[in-house]
C-alpha cells in the first residue's frame, strides 16, 4: 500500500482487501489456528504415550528386582505390545538380559542382547547390547562368536572397552599374541574427559597385559593399532620385566 496515502484511503483499500480476499484470509487463520491446535494435540499425546510407558518401565524394574520372574516378562511383553517405539522396551530387555545371565540362564540373556543389537534405533544401546553379548559368549565358550559381535566399525565411545573384550575372547580361544595386541590398543584409546583406557577399568588392564608381555615374544607384535584417536605421542607400551604367567585375571 502507497505510504502516502492518508489515513481515510488507507482504511478504505484495507476494507476493499478484506472483502476481496477475506474468505481466504480467513481460510488461512483457521487452518493456521487448527495446525496449531493439532500441533499441540500431539504433542499432549505423545507426553501422555512417554508417561505411560515409564511408569510401565517403573513396573517392569519391580518386576525384575523381585523372584517372579514370569511376571516380569509379561510385564515386558505388555509394554513392548502397547509402546513398540520406545526406547523403555531396549532398556526393559537389557533388565532382562542382566537377570537371565545372572541366574545363569546364558541363552536367555545372549537372545535378549542379541535383540537390542539387531533392533534398537538408539546406537549407544545397541553398542551397549553388542559388549555384554559378546561377554556372554566368551562365558559360554563362543570366542569366535564373540570376536564376530564386537566387529562393528565405528564403536564410538565403547572403543576401549570394545577393544578389551575382543582381547578377552582371543586369549579365551588362545591367541594370546592377538590378545595383548587388544589390550594395549584398548591402554592407548583416549576419549576427552575419560583419560587413557577410554572407560576401561586401567588397573584390571595393566594386570592382563603384564602377565601377557612375558609370554607372548616382543619381535612377533606388531605395533596396536589404538582404538580410538589418540592425542599426543604416545608409544606402544613395551615388555618389562618378567612376571608370573598366571594369564589374564578374570
Amino acid at each position: 500500500m502507497d505510504d502516502y496515502l492518508s489515513e481515510a484511503e488507507q482504511w478504505e483499500w484495507l476494507k476493499g482487501q478484506i472483502r476481496e480476499y477475506g474468505l481466504w484470509i480467513l481460510g488461512g487463520v483457521l487452518l493456521g489456528a487448527a495446525g496449531i491446535g493439532a500441533w499441540f494435540a500431539w504433542q499432549s499425546h505423545t507426553n501422555s504415550i512417554g508417561m505411560a510407558a515409564s511408569a510401565q518401565y517403573e513396573e517392569l524394574r519391580r518386576a525384575f528386582s523381585g523372584p517372579d520372574r514370569g511376571q516380569a516378562m509379561a510385564k515386558l511383553g505388555e509394554l513392548e505390545r502397547e509402546h513398540p517405539g520406545s526406547p523403555y522396551v531396549d532398556q526393559g530387555r537389557l533388565m532382562a538380559a542382566r537377570a537371565f545371565v545372572e541366574s545363569g540362564e546364558l541363552d536367555k540373556g545372549a537372545n535378549e542382547l542379541q535383540r537390542v543389537a539387531d533392533t534398537s534405533k538408539d546406537r549407544q544401546l545397541a553398542l551397549i547390547a553388542r559388549l555384554r553379548l559378546a561377554r556372554v559368549q566368551i562365558a559360554k565358550g563362543q570366542a569366535d562368536a564373540a570376536i564376530a559381535t564386537l566387529n562393528t566399525k565405528d564403536p564410538g565411545a565403547f572403543a576401549a572397552r570394545f577393544s578389551e573384550a575382543r582381547g578377552d575372547a582371543y586369549y579365551a580361544r588362545g591367541d594370546k599374541k592377538n590378545a595383548l595386541q587388544q589390550y594395549q590398543a584398548a591402554k592407548l584409546s583416549t576419549l576427552p574427559g575419560a583419560g587413557p583406557g577410554g572407560g576401561s577399568d586401567q588397573s584390571l588392564l595393566e594386570l592382563k597385559i603384564a602377565d601377557l608381555v612375558a609370554e607372548v615374544p616382543a619381535a612377533t607384535l606388531a605395533p596396536a593399532a589404538p582404538a580410538a584417536p589418540v592425542t599426543g605421542a604416545i608409544a606402544v607400551p613395551t615388555p618389562g620385566p618378567a612376571v608370573p604367567a598366571s594369564g589374564p585375571a578374570k
